[in-house]
């Protein structure tokens, strides 16, 4: 093909052309703007569609949170109200039976928080540790420094997490030794 035919042909092509290219300008780039504008209110509707989704996603989900926060606290709740029966038992009982009856109470209390996933921390004669226990009074005694020497209130560790620390008196050492 010669450079002539060639060049006559793309003006053909050019000339015979949509009916669109026959439009002026400024009629295409209205047509053009009224596309783009369909184009953007469909994207912003399904932007807006999203946004609602997602709402009603997180709120879905927090209600679902709180019942099984629910759940879980009625279960607990449960277990506690038989540990609570058994002391109104305990205390319909006569007093030579009282010490055994509360004992047993312990038992079960124990036994109920263990099933929650509840356990003591074990304090006595341990190294202090800041982690799981909180001095509340240093004491000069026979333990080297640094040892638990009473435990006040004993503490307890959810699964992994320690949700009491122990209250706890920590040894000193022995002064005597530190004068000398």
């Amino acid at each position: 093909m010669h450079d002539a035919e060639h060049s006559t042909e793309q003006n053909e092509e050019h000339e015979s052309g949509t009916a669109e290219n026959t439009l002026p300008e400024s009629q295409q780039l209205v047509i053009e703007l009224e596309v783009q504008k369909k184009a953007f209110a469909e994207l912003n509707d399904q932007l807006l569609r999203l946004a609602a989704d997602y709402e009603n996603f997180k709120k879905r989900t927090a209600r679902e949170r709180e019942t099984l926060i629910s759940r879980a606290n009625e279960r607990f709740a449960i277990d506690i109200l038989e540990v609570m029966d058994n002391f109104e038992r305990a205390l319909k009982t006569d007093d030579t039976h009282l010490r055994e009856g509360v004992l047993q109470i312990r038992q079960l209390l124990n036994a109920q928080l263990l099933r929650n996933g509840i356990t003591p921390l074990d304090a006595q004669k341990k190294q202090f540790n800041p982690a799981e226990h909180e001095a509340i009074a240093h004491v000069t005694s026979d333990e080297p420094e640094g040892i638990v020497i009473d435990e006040v209130s004993r503490g307890y560790r959810m699964h992994d997490k320690v949700i009491r620390y122990a209250k706890v008196a920590v040894s000193k050492g022995n002064q005597k030794d530190q004068e000398v």
